[in-house]
């Protein structure tokens, strides 16, 4: 028997690669030629501003509104909205770092700081991915039907779609 939530997991199997891939580039700094590592890099800041940010619009939208309906207060997405405030301040710094990589071996400072954006956004990714499958996705398992969470997806699949759009605009 499928869970209801098993689209929103599927989803996030489908994310999960790409975020093991932001640690792996990060582990490649110091020792990876320059050109392996800027390519790491623009598939990092692809992955979280393109595709990671829509993903966080379109829980906001959809997700976040349904937990706090049937947990009964607004209060109770507050940390995970944090965590995307978070994340959206890594894929901006990561967005600053990546103009300036020039220069085979990076300066110490650079990598330094390469490495703490890249680890710190696929900490924040992860904890926050476990966070919503292991409380968010099993509350709404226990207290939705497959059509309410069904309906749920659907919205949020609007909400991401329209998040693209938006961004295509800009």
């Amino acid at each position: 028997m499928s869970l209801p939530t098993q689209p929103l997991r599927d989803e996030h199997a489908g994310l999960f690669p790409h975020v093991e891939e932001i640690r792996k580039t990060a582990e490649k700094i110091g020792s990876a030629p320059l050109s392996e590592i800027t390519l790491g890099v623009d598939e990092a800041y692809d992955f979280l501003a393109h595709h990671l940010k829509i993903h966080a619009e379109a829980e906001e939208a959809a997700l976040y509104p349904v937990v706090q309906k049937l947990l009964g207060s607004p209060d109770v997405t507050k940390t995970m909205s944090r965590d995307h405030v978070e994340i959206i301040a890594h894929i901006e710094e990561l967005a600053a770092l990546k103009k300036d990589l020039k220069s085979d071996p990076l300066p110490s400072a650079q990598a330094e700081a390469l490495r703490r954006v890249l680890y710190g956004a696929y900490a924040l990714v992860k904890v926050h991915f476990a966070k919503e499958e292991e409380i968010y996705l099993n509350i709404l398992d226990e207290k939705m039907s497959a059509e309410a969470v069904l309906e749920m997806y659907t919205k949020m699949e609007a909400a991401a779609h329209a998040a693209m759009e938006a961004a295509r605009a800009a």
